[in-house]
């Protein structure tokens, strides 16, 4: 196994990331904000099965934290996500300052505007997608990547970023990758560590709420409104959940329906106590 190589400027990133290509070596982006699970190494894994060289980032984006966010919070501990990189095999693992990704002067962000940002975490966190767009496409253009490998339990993000990639012509395949999930079906995130034992337990209503909606689907319930009824009422069992939304929508597009005829998300963001999680399920034929 390789030794994991640590960048902390763009300038060695740039200058890596070259000479892979010079020697013919297609590349992956994992971006990540740290606090490392297991649902970040399936995209690790994914990168590492399609691509040749593998690239991590471990960045907490300032800019795609709202002001009573939890940017400060934020889980942080970088000496074990690179343990943790290392024995996935990960190549290389870009680790920035805020001030190395918008030095002093820094006045240039990307921002969405055909709708995908204006509902679900859109809607709630106003600037979050504008921040993600601008920190993918900074590391997209980085590490020069052939894929970047997104999870889709940020349906949404992934989305968005699709939707600039192909708008600003950027030549990487974004890759989704399947939900990771513990053995209670609750979605990995790192936001799972705030969480008393007591909440975890709680929190896996989000997951059978969205299987008691698949199940209808299933079954042949295509009534946008009933599935979001039905995926409410198993929420509502829940009394340590406060639902922030349930919603419906068609994917990737993210327009609004009223019967679901082709592929959609069901995505939902639920209160645990003060930890906000989101989950989703996509209808039809994966994308």
């Amino acid at each position: 196994m390789s030794e994991l190589k640590i960048f902390t400027t763009v300038a060695e990133t740039v200058a890596y990331a070259k000479e892979q290509k010079a020697a013919g070596r297609t590349i992956g982006l994992c971006p990540t904000m740290g606090a490392l699970h297991e649902g970040h190494m399936t995209l690790m894994r994914a990168a590492r099965s399609a691509c040749d060289v593998v690239i991590a980032s471990v960045f907490v984006n300032p800019v795609q934290f709202g002001p009573n966010e939890d940017y400060d919070k934020y889980p942080r501990q970088f000496d074990a996500d690179c343990e943790k990189l290392a024995a996935e095999g990960v190549d290389a693992v870009f680790h920035p300052s805020p001030e190395e990704m918008y030095p002093a002067g820094y006045g240039t962000y990307i921002t969405v505007e055909n709708g995908i940002t204006d509902v679900l975490c859109g809607a709630r966190r106003p600037g979050h997608f504008r921040g993600v767009a601008t920190v993918v496409t900074k590391l997209m253009n980085i590490t020069r990547a052939d894929k970047a490998f997104f999870g889709q339990k940020d349906a949404q993000q992934v989305a968005v970023v699709r939707r600039f990639v192909a708008d600003l012509n950027l030549p990487v395949e974004v890759c989704m990758v399947p939900i990771c999930r513990e053995a209670s079906g609750l979605a990995r995130s790192s936001r799972n560590s705030y969480m008393s034992a007591e909440e975890k337990q709680a929190a896996v209503v989000l997951s059978r709420s969205l299987k008691a909606a698949k199940a209808a689907y299933e079954a042949g319930e295509r009534d946008a409104e009933a599935l979001k009824r039905i995926t409410r009422e198993e929420l509502a069992t829940e009394p340590l959940a406060k639902v922030d939304y349930v919603d419906l929508y068609t994917y990737p597009a993210l327009r609004e329906t009223t019967t679901v005829t082709e592929q959609s998300l069901l995505a939902i963001a639920v209160f645990i106590g003060k930890t906000r999680l989101i989950d989703n399920i996509i209808l039809g034929e994966q994308a």
